[in-house]
This record gives C-alpha cells, structure tokens and sequence, in this order.
C-alpha cells in the first residue's frame, strides 16, 4: 500500500532524521575504533560492549553542558550556525535514491539539488566562525571558503561530463542507465570514456575536501587553529557541527554509490535492492576513515595547489574528452 504523499513525505522525514542521527553516533565509534586500530591501540573499551555505548555517553555529555556565547560574539548568528550546517544535509537526503523505489522525492534535477545544498555547508561554517570574534576561528572559516571555492570547480565539472553523458539530472535514472552486472555496467555511458575512472577519483577528493576531511580538514586543524572555526563553541553547539560533518559525509559517499557505483544495483547482474547501496555506501565511508587515519594533514597551499593545479586541468580534459566521444559515438 502507498503512503498519501503528506504521510510519505513525513515519514521519509522522521527516517532521515534516525538515519542520520545513527550515523553521527556510531560513525564516531568507527572511526576511533578505526584509528585506533590503525596506530595500534584499543580505542573506547569501557562503555558497553568493545565500547558500543560510548557514542550513547557523548550524547548525555554534550546536552549537560550549556552552550555559552562568548564575550563580544553576534548571538544570533553563533546560535544560528549549527542549525544552518545540518540543514543542507538533511534536504539533500529527500533526493537520495536508495532504492528502486525508496526515494523521498524523486526528482528531475536531484544531483542539482544535491550539488546546490552542498555548498551551503561552507556558508554555515564561515558564519560560525565570523560570529565567534575568535581570531583562530576567522582564520580557519577563511580558509574553509578558499578551499570550497578551489573544489567545487573540479566537482562541477565532473558533475557536467555526467550530465552529457547520461543526458539526465535524475538520480534514479542514472542509477538504473548502470544496470546489467558488473561487466555491463556503464558500457557506454560512463567507461566509453578511458579518463572517466580518474574522474571518479576527482569526485572523492574533492567529497573529502567539501566534507573538511583529512588530509583536508582546515576548518579545525587542532595544531594550527585551535578548533578552527569550532573553537568557541561548546555543547550541542560543537555536537550539531559534528553531527553534520558525518551527515555530509554520508551524502557525499550516497551520490559517489549512486554516480558511479550503480546504486542498489548487483554488481553481478543478480538480485539489486537496499542493501547494495549500503553495503557500497559503508564501504566508501570506511575508506573516508581509513584515510583520514593513513594521511597526514596538507599544507594549505599544497590543497590549494592541488586544485587549482592538477584537478581542475584533469577534470577539463575529462569534459574535453568525453564531448569529442559523444561527436562520434551513439548508445
């Protein structure tokens, strides 16, 4: 039985909202478990079992405190922040095809919205920081506009090589153009192009750099800044920014699954559904972690560099490339 779309709509509303609160909880508890197991040492042990119920304890933690607004700060933008940097998120989740039919809202143009709420998420984080008058703040929140502005040119041009090659703006009708089993999938449509795996690994650069993940993580650098542009911020304050980060995370790694991973699509050609998608977009999130802990932190200039230098020429000849094979080739 269908939903009537109000009720549809809301319950898709009250599951983003479990899903992401979940994620931001227990993506904590993988990446200390991860790191801890990457620099060899245990990671949290005490709360519940191998430390399940620790995410639970920073949760009461984080409500106890008061959120303060410091001495000379504009309250109402440092108070308005942390509900600006979730809500792109949780708007981008009412396009995510995460399956053949388990889309909030499917849309025309999902991957424009996702892409439109995406770079909100810069505009909060330099509101938080301005709004601070903390001067390892500012600098941070600058820093995070300079990158933004450096990676969301090669990201662009990575989502306009897809749009000429898939002709559509649907979410859902990319992932299905990617059926047929692992050697079908995107015969023509996406491998036609020999430079269209770099392209892929365009897109995840440029999703940690958006996300602020390491090695690109300049809107905290604790050995630099502090906390960056969190430093004032205490409480659910400081917790709602990094709910969101893992909430952005999560998108970024669906539409990387939904783009060039087929979805819920099987590899094998048998069977497709929900958990495909997960499993591809668990395995994405795992090699955010697992990079994060492998990398060390970038130079400022050495990130700016990358893009301006390397990436955005990379990802004009992929557009380049792919606009002469489309002269010449038809599905």
């Amino acid at each position: 039985m269908t939903l009537p779309e109000p009720y549809r709509l809301a319950a898709f509303v009250l599951g983003a909202l479990a899903f992401v609160g979940l994620n931001a909880a227990y993506l904590v508890w993988v990446e200390r478990k991860g790191a801890a197991r990457f620099q060899r040492r245990p990671g949290p042990t005490e709360v519940g079992p191998e430390g399940l119920l620790q995410p639970i304890a920073d949760a009461i933690k984080l409500l106890s405190k008061q959120v303060i607004v410091p001495p000379g700060a504009d309250a109402l933008l440092f108070r308005l922040a942390p509900a600006v940097v979730m809500a792109p998120a949780l708007m981008t989740f009412a396009v995510l095809p995460f399956g053949a039919h388990l889309t909030a809202r499917p849309m025309s143009v999902g991957l424009l919205l996702a892409v439109a709420f995406g770079s909100i998420n810069v505009m909060a984080i330099l509101l938080g920081g301005w709004a601070s008058r903390n001067k390892y703040a500012i600098i941070s929140a600058a820093r995070v506009v300079s990158q933004n502005v450096a990676y969301e040119i090669p990201l662009l041009l990575v989502v306009i090589t897809l749009l000429m090659i898939t002709g559509t703006l649907d979410l859902s009708e990319i992932v299905r153009q990617q059926a047929g089993g692992f050697w079908r999938w995107n015969v023509f449509k996406l491998w036609v192009n020999p430079l269209m795996p770099v392209t892929f690994v365009i897109f995840f650069i440029c999703l940690l750099a958006e996300t602020n993940r390491a090695p690109f993580d300049m809107a905290e650098a604790e050995s630099e800044l502090v906390a960056g542009a969190f430093t004032e911020y205490a409480g659910m304050g400081f917790g709602v920014f990094f709910m969101a980060e893992y909430a952005n995370i999560v998108v970024g790694c669906a539409l990387a699954t939904a783009l060039f991973l087929g979805g819920w699509q099987s590899p094998f050609g048998i069977g497709s559904g929900v958990g495909w998608f997960l499993l591809k977009l668990y395995l994405l999130i795992f090699t955010v972690v697992w990079i994060r802990w492998t990398f060390p932190r970038t130079q400022f200039y050495g990130l700016l560099n990358l893009s301006w230098k390397i990436l955005i020429p990379i990802s004009l000849g992929t557009l380049g490339l792919t606009s002469v094979l489309l002269k010449f080739i038809r599905p």
